[in-house]
Protein backbone atom coordinates (compact mmCIF):
# COMPACT_ATOMS: atom_id res chain seq x y z
CA UNK A 1 0.00 0.00 0.00
CA UNK A 2 1.45 3.45 -0.78
CA UNK A 3 1.93 5.59 2.64
CA UNK A 4 -1.07 7.68 2.97
CA UNK A 5 0.10 11.55 3.15
CA UNK A 6 -0.55 14.12 6.09
CA UNK A 7 -4.28 15.00 6.44
CA UNK A 8 -5.51 11.94 5.72
CA UNK A 9 -8.62 10.43 6.96
CA UNK A 10 -8.40 7.29 9.15
CA UNK A 11 -12.15 5.73 10.24
CA UNK A 12 -11.51 3.68 13.57
CA UNK A 13 -14.93 1.24 14.05
CA UNK A 14 -15.39 1.07 18.10
CA UNK A 15 -15.49 4.17 20.36
CA UNK A 16 -13.60 3.22 23.34
CA UNK A 17 -10.98 4.01 25.34
CA UNK A 18 -8.41 2.05 22.78
CA UNK A 19 -10.15 4.15 19.90
CA UNK A 20 -9.19 7.12 22.14
CA UNK A 21 -5.69 6.74 22.46
CA UNK A 22 -5.30 5.34 18.86
CA UNK A 23 -7.08 8.66 17.85
CA UNK A 24 -4.25 10.75 20.16
CA UNK A 25 -1.97 8.96 18.13
CA UNK A 26 -3.08 9.18 14.47
CA UNK A 27 -3.77 13.30 15.20
CA UNK A 28 -0.18 13.70 16.03
CA UNK A 29 0.95 11.91 13.43
CA UNK A 30 -1.07 14.51 11.29
CA UNK A 31 -3.61 12.40 10.36
CA UNK A 32 -7.64 13.31 10.42
CA UNK A 33 -9.38 10.48 12.51
CA UNK A 34 -13.48 9.67 11.93
CA UNK A 35 -14.62 7.56 14.64
CA UNK A 36 -17.54 5.27 14.65
CA UNK A 37 -19.78 3.89 17.21
CA UNK A 38 -23.22 4.04 19.34
CA UNK A 39 -22.12 6.03 21.88
CA UNK A 40 -22.22 10.13 21.37
CA UNK A 41 -20.10 10.64 24.57
CA UNK A 42 -17.68 7.92 23.91
CA UNK A 43 -13.92 8.26 24.95
CA UNK A 44 -12.84 8.30 21.42
CA UNK A 45 -15.47 10.44 20.09
CA UNK A 46 -14.62 13.43 22.11
CA UNK A 47 -10.92 13.77 20.80
CA UNK A 48 -11.97 12.86 17.24
CA UNK A 49 -12.16 15.04 14.57
CA UNK A 50 -15.28 13.46 13.30
CA UNK A 51 -17.76 11.47 15.25
CA UNK A 52 -20.21 8.84 13.54
CA UNK A 53 -23.03 7.43 16.04
CA UNK A 54 -24.78 4.57 14.88
CA UNK A 55 -25.04 0.54 15.19
CA UNK A 56 -22.47 -0.82 13.13
CA UNK A 57 -24.99 -2.86 11.30
CA UNK A 58 -26.54 0.19 9.90
CA UNK A 59 -25.39 0.05 6.19
CA UNK A 60 -26.68 3.75 5.63
CA UNK A 61 -23.93 5.06 8.07
CA UNK A 62 -21.39 2.41 6.76
CA UNK A 63 -21.73 4.31 3.48
CA UNK A 64 -21.06 7.71 4.59
CA UNK A 65 -17.73 6.43 6.90
CA UNK A 66 -16.26 4.50 4.15
CA UNK A 67 -17.00 8.05 2.17
CA UNK A 68 -15.22 9.67 4.76
CA UNK A 69 -12.15 7.49 5.38
CA UNK A 70 -8.97 6.87 3.38
CA UNK A 71 -8.54 3.55 5.54
CA UNK A 72 -10.87 1.98 8.04
CA UNK A 73 -9.41 0.19 11.11
CA UNK A 74 -11.10 -0.82 14.54
CA UNK A 75 -10.01 -0.98 18.11
CA UNK A 76 -12.20 -3.68 19.55
CA UNK A 77 -12.85 -7.53 18.62
CA UNK A 78 -16.58 -7.34 18.94
CA UNK A 79 -17.44 -5.56 15.48
CA UNK A 80 -19.64 -7.79 13.38
CA UNK A 81 -17.45 -8.88 10.95
CA UNK A 82 -20.45 -9.08 8.42
CA UNK A 83 -20.20 -5.21 9.02
CA UNK A 84 -16.21 -5.04 7.52
CA UNK A 85 -17.30 -7.23 5.05
CA UNK A 86 -20.02 -5.18 3.99
CA UNK A 87 -17.56 -2.15 3.94
CA UNK A 88 -14.71 -4.17 1.93
CA UNK A 89 -18.05 -4.54 -0.88
CA UNK A 90 -18.17 -0.52 -0.74
CA UNK A 91 -14.25 -0.42 -1.71
CA UNK A 92 -12.76 0.72 1.21
CA UNK A 93 -9.98 -0.07 2.21
CA UNK A 94 -10.16 -2.18 5.75
CA UNK A 95 -7.20 -3.56 8.18
CA UNK A 96 -7.08 -6.08 9.63
CA UNK A 97 -8.77 -8.42 7.39
CA UNK A 98 -12.51 -9.32 8.14
CA UNK A 99 -10.80 -13.05 8.43
CA UNK A 100 -8.53 -12.59 11.13
CA UNK A 101 -11.47 -10.78 13.52
CA UNK A 102 -13.64 -13.70 12.65
CA UNK A 103 -11.04 -16.40 13.69
CA UNK A 104 -10.06 -14.30 16.63
CA UNK A 105 -13.64 -13.85 17.75
CA UNK A 106 -14.28 -17.52 18.39
CA UNK A 107 -12.18 -19.41 20.88
CA UNK A 108 -13.01 -22.15 18.81
CA UNK A 109 -11.51 -20.98 15.46
CA UNK A 110 -8.68 -19.17 17.22
CA UNK A 111 -7.38 -22.43 18.85
CA UNK A 112 -7.90 -24.25 15.69
CA UNK A 113 -5.94 -21.55 13.58
CA UNK A 114 -3.51 -21.84 16.69
CA UNK A 115 -2.38 -25.30 16.17
CA UNK A 116 -2.79 -25.35 12.16
CA UNK A 117 0.38 -22.50 12.48
CA UNK A 118 2.72 -24.77 15.10
CA UNK A 119 1.23 -23.33 17.93
CA UNK A 120 0.75 -25.09 21.12
CA UNK A 121 -2.66 -24.73 23.17
CA UNK A 122 -4.43 -26.44 25.58
CA UNK A 123 -7.00 -29.26 24.95
CA UNK A 124 -10.24 -27.89 24.02
CA UNK A 125 -13.61 -29.41 23.37
CA UNK A 126 -16.72 -27.85 21.39
CA UNK A 127 -19.39 -27.27 23.33
CA UNK A 128 -23.15 -27.56 22.23
CA UNK A 129 -24.99 -29.25 24.69
CA UNK A 130 -24.93 -30.73 28.35
CA UNK A 131 -24.77 -34.14 26.78
CA UNK A 132 -21.39 -32.61 24.70
CA UNK A 133 -20.26 -31.35 27.83
CA UNK A 134 -20.71 -34.80 29.87
CA UNK A 135 -18.35 -36.28 27.45
CA UNK A 136 -15.69 -33.48 27.25
CA UNK A 137 -15.55 -33.56 31.07
CA UNK A 138 -14.93 -37.82 30.30
CA UNK A 139 -12.19 -37.15 28.20
CA UNK A 140 -10.47 -34.43 29.84
CA UNK A 141 -10.79 -34.65 33.57
CA UNK A 142 -11.97 -31.96 36.02
CA UNK A 143 -11.02 -28.72 36.92
CA UNK A 144 -11.72 -27.46 33.43
CA UNK A 145 -12.58 -24.30 32.34
CA UNK A 146 -15.49 -23.91 30.22
CA UNK A 147 -16.02 -20.43 28.54
CA UNK A 148 -18.73 -18.78 25.51
CA UNK A 149 -17.29 -19.84 22.17
CA UNK A 150 -17.39 -15.75 21.37
CA UNK A 151 -17.14 -12.28 23.38
CA UNK A 152 -16.67 -12.44 27.33
CA UNK A 153 -13.40 -10.61 28.64
CA UNK A 154 -12.35 -9.88 31.57
CA UNK A 155 -13.70 -13.16 33.61
CA UNK A 156 -17.09 -12.62 31.76
CA UNK A 157 -18.80 -15.90 30.42
CA UNK A 158 -16.57 -18.55 31.91
CA UNK A 159 -16.79 -20.52 34.80
CA UNK A 160 -14.63 -23.31 36.41
CA UNK A 161 -16.31 -26.88 36.82
CA UNK A 162 -14.40 -29.30 39.70
CA UNK A 163 -16.86 -31.50 40.20
CA UNK A 164 -19.19 -33.30 37.99
CA UNK A 165 -22.25 -32.56 39.78
CA UNK A 166 -21.36 -28.65 38.46
CA UNK A 167 -21.49 -29.16 34.73
CA UNK A 168 -25.33 -28.65 34.57
CA UNK A 169 -25.25 -25.19 36.38
CA UNK A 170 -21.86 -24.28 35.40
CA UNK A 171 -23.72 -25.00 31.38
CA UNK A 172 -26.74 -23.29 32.31
CA UNK A 173 -24.81 -20.22 33.26
CA UNK A 174 -24.08 -19.65 29.53
CA UNK A 175 -27.72 -19.59 28.49
CA UNK A 176 -27.32 -22.21 25.90
CA UNK A 177 -24.23 -19.72 24.01
CA UNK A 178 -22.11 -22.33 21.74
CA UNK A 179 -19.40 -23.18 24.60
CA UNK A 180 -15.84 -24.09 24.42
CA UNK A 181 -14.34 -26.45 27.49
CA UNK A 182 -10.52 -25.76 28.19
CA UNK A 183 -8.44 -27.98 29.97
CA UNK A 184 -6.56 -26.45 33.17
CA UNK A 185 -2.84 -25.10 32.15
CA UNK A 186 -0.46 -25.98 34.57
CA UNK A 187 1.56 -22.56 33.99
CA UNK A 188 3.68 -20.45 36.39
CA UNK A 189 3.05 -17.33 35.30
CA UNK A 190 0.95 -15.17 32.27
CA UNK A 191 3.16 -13.03 29.66
CA UNK A 192 2.45 -11.27 26.63
CA UNK A 193 4.27 -9.92 23.43
CA UNK A 194 2.62 -6.87 21.34
CA UNK A 195 3.13 -7.12 18.10
CA UNK A 196 3.16 -5.50 14.44
CA UNK A 197 3.13 -6.37 10.58
CA UNK A 198 3.47 -4.30 7.93
CA UNK A 199 1.72 -4.24 4.29
CA UNK A 200 5.02 -5.74 3.09
CA UNK A 201 5.63 -8.10 5.38
CA UNK A 202 7.83 -6.53 8.18
CA UNK A 203 7.41 -7.47 11.27
CA UNK A 204 8.27 -5.67 14.37
CA UNK A 205 7.79 -7.04 18.20
CA UNK A 206 8.16 -5.13 21.62
CA UNK A 207 9.56 -6.88 24.65
CA UNK A 208 7.10 -9.38 26.60
CA UNK A 209 5.60 -7.89 29.28
CA UNK A 210 4.39 -10.15 32.40
CA UNK A 211 1.03 -9.81 33.37
CA UNK A 212 -0.82 -10.10 36.69
CA UNK A 213 -4.58 -10.71 37.25
CA UNK A 214 -7.59 -10.04 39.84
CA UNK A 215 -10.49 -11.72 39.43
CA UNK A 216 -10.06 -12.49 36.02
CA UNK A 217 -9.33 -8.80 34.75
CA UNK A 218 -5.78 -7.60 34.64
CA UNK A 219 -4.37 -5.84 37.23
CA UNK A 220 -0.45 -5.24 36.23
CA UNK A 221 2.05 -5.59 33.87
CA UNK A 222 5.39 -5.52 34.02
CA UNK A 223 7.58 -4.85 30.97
CA UNK A 224 10.15 -5.65 29.80
CA UNK A 225 9.80 -8.81 31.92
CA UNK A 226 12.79 -10.70 33.41
CA UNK A 227 12.83 -14.01 31.36
CA UNK A 228 15.53 -15.55 29.46
CA UNK A 229 16.15 -15.16 26.27
CA UNK A 230 14.79 -18.33 25.41
CA UNK A 231 11.33 -17.57 26.22
CA UNK A 232 11.90 -14.26 24.60
CA UNK A 233 12.45 -15.97 21.35
CA UNK A 234 9.96 -18.63 21.34
CA UNK A 235 7.05 -15.47 22.39
CA UNK A 236 8.29 -13.61 19.31
CA UNK A 237 8.34 -16.82 17.08
CA UNK A 238 5.01 -17.19 17.66
CA UNK A 239 3.79 -13.56 17.29
CA UNK A 240 5.32 -13.98 13.84
CA UNK A 241 3.74 -17.25 12.67
CA UNK A 242 -0.25 -15.47 14.16
CA UNK A 243 0.81 -12.15 12.01
CA UNK A 244 1.80 -14.46 9.13
CA UNK A 245 -0.70 -16.95 9.13
CA UNK A 246 -3.72 -14.21 9.63
CA UNK A 247 -2.17 -12.00 6.18
CA UNK A 248 -2.17 -9.93 9.29
CA UNK A 249 -1.58 -5.75 9.19
CA UNK A 250 -1.76 -3.88 12.42
CA UNK A 251 -0.67 -4.42 16.16
CA UNK A 252 -2.10 -7.28 18.20
CA UNK A 253 -1.57 -8.73 21.46
CA UNK A 254 -0.75 -12.26 22.01
CA UNK A 255 -1.09 -13.69 25.89
CA UNK A 256 0.69 -16.77 26.53
CA UNK A 257 1.10 -19.13 29.27
CA UNK A 258 4.77 -19.76 30.56
CA UNK A 259 5.43 -23.93 31.60
CA UNK A 260 8.23 -25.54 33.13
CA UNK A 261 11.10 -25.49 31.04
CA UNK A 262 9.68 -21.76 29.34
CA UNK A 263 7.64 -23.78 27.54
CA UNK A 264 4.98 -21.47 26.02
CA UNK A 265 1.39 -22.14 24.80
CA UNK A 266 -1.38 -19.94 23.61
CA UNK A 267 -3.75 -18.07 25.76
CA UNK A 268 -5.82 -15.69 23.74
CA UNK A 269 -4.86 -13.55 20.13
CA UNK A 270 -6.14 -9.96 20.40
CA UNK A 271 -6.30 -8.50 16.97
CA UNK A 272 -5.80 -5.11 17.82
CA UNK A 273 -3.61 -2.50 20.33
CA UNK A 274 -3.91 -4.28 23.83
CA UNK A 275 -4.17 -3.50 27.86
CA UNK A 276 -0.99 -5.54 28.15
CA UNK A 277 0.92 -2.89 25.54
CA UNK A 278 -0.03 0.58 27.13
CA UNK A 279 3.14 0.30 29.20
CA UNK A 280 4.92 1.36 25.86
CA UNK A 281 3.37 4.58 25.94
CA UNK A 282 6.39 5.14 28.37
CA UNK A 283 8.38 2.97 27.47
CA UNK A 284 8.99 3.42 24.08
CA UNK A 285 9.61 5.82 21.49
CA UNK A 286 7.12 4.25 19.16
CA UNK A 287 4.53 2.86 21.38
CA UNK A 288 1.57 0.30 20.22
CA UNK A 289 -0.93 3.10 19.74
CA UNK A 290 1.27 4.89 17.43
CA UNK A 291 2.57 1.70 15.75
CA UNK A 292 -0.94 0.65 14.62
CA UNK A 293 -1.99 3.74 13.40
CA UNK A 294 1.89 3.60 11.00
CA UNK A 295 1.38 0.04 10.16
CA UNK A 296 -2.55 0.79 8.66
CA UNK A 297 -1.71 4.12 7.05
CA UNK A 298 1.33 2.01 5.33
CA UNK A 299 4.15 3.98 6.57
CA UNK A 300 6.99 2.78 8.29
CA UNK A 301 6.92 0.47 11.55
CA UNK A 302 8.92 2.71 14.31
CA UNK A 303 11.49 1.60 17.02
CA UNK A 304 9.99 -1.33 19.62
CA UNK A 305 13.34 -0.73 21.44
CA UNK A 306 12.35 -0.83 25.13
CA UNK A 307 13.79 2.61 26.81
CA UNK A 308 12.42 1.99 30.70
CA UNK A 309 10.98 -0.92 32.07
CA UNK A 310 7.17 0.10 32.84
CA UNK A 311 4.71 -1.22 34.97
CA UNK A 312 1.03 -0.38 34.14
CA UNK A 313 -1.12 -0.54 36.37
CA UNK A 314 -5.14 -0.67 35.13
CA UNK A 315 -7.63 1.95 37.00
CA UNK A 316 -10.48 0.22 37.49
CA UNK A 317 -13.65 1.64 39.00
CA UNK A 318 -13.28 3.75 41.79
CA UNK A 319 -9.76 3.92 41.54
CA UNK A 320 -9.32 6.72 39.32
CA UNK A 321 -11.22 8.76 42.04
CA UNK A 322 -7.69 8.88 43.70
CA UNK A 323 -6.34 10.92 40.64
CA UNK A 324 -4.91 13.89 42.24
CA UNK A 325 -3.18 11.87 44.50
CA UNK A 326 -1.59 9.71 41.37
CA UNK A 327 -1.02 12.37 39.21
CA UNK A 328 1.77 13.60 41.62
CA UNK A 329 3.62 10.44 42.24
CA UNK A 330 6.94 10.92 40.44
CA UNK A 331 8.34 8.77 37.78
CA UNK A 332 4.73 7.85 36.65
CA UNK A 333 2.06 9.18 34.10
CA UNK A 334 -1.56 9.16 34.55
CA UNK A 335 -3.91 8.65 31.31
CA UNK A 336 -7.88 8.45 32.03
CA UNK A 337 -9.99 7.60 29.44
CA UNK A 338 -12.93 10.17 30.08
CA UNK A 339 -15.60 7.63 31.15
CA UNK A 340 -18.24 8.86 33.40
CA UNK A 341 -19.58 6.21 36.05
CA UNK A 342 -16.34 4.50 37.90
CA UNK A 343 -19.01 1.60 38.56
CA UNK A 344 -16.28 -1.41 39.95
CA UNK A 345 -14.31 -3.33 37.25
CA UNK A 346 -14.58 -0.79 34.72
CA UNK A 347 -11.86 0.39 33.40
CA UNK A 348 -11.34 3.91 33.72
CA UNK A 349 -7.79 4.70 33.49
CA UNK A 350 -4.24 3.59 33.61
CA UNK A 351 -0.91 4.40 35.07
CA UNK A 352 2.35 3.51 33.87
CA UNK A 353 5.42 3.86 36.72
CA UNK A 354 9.15 3.99 35.18
CA UNK A 355 10.91 0.88 37.35
CA UNK A 356 14.67 1.37 35.29
CA UNK A 357 16.30 3.27 32.82
CA UNK A 358 17.20 0.69 30.17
Amino acid sequence: MKPLPLGSKIGILGDGQLGRMLSQAASRLGFKVVVYGPDAESPAASVSAVSKVARYTDETALDRFAAASDVITFEFENVPVASLDYLVSKGAKVTPNARALGITQDRILEKRFARSVGINTVDFYEINSLDDLGKAIAANGLPALLKTRREGYDGKGQVWIRAAEEAKVAFDSLNGRPAILEAKADFLREVSVIAARGYDGTVKTYPVGENHHVSGILSTTLAPAVVSDTLKIRAETIAKKVLEGLDYVGVLGVELFVLEGDELILNEIAPRVHNTGHWTQDGCLCDQFEQHIRAVAGWPLGDTTARFQVEMTNLLGPDVLAWEALSQEPDSRLYVYGKDDPRPGRKMGHINRLKAML
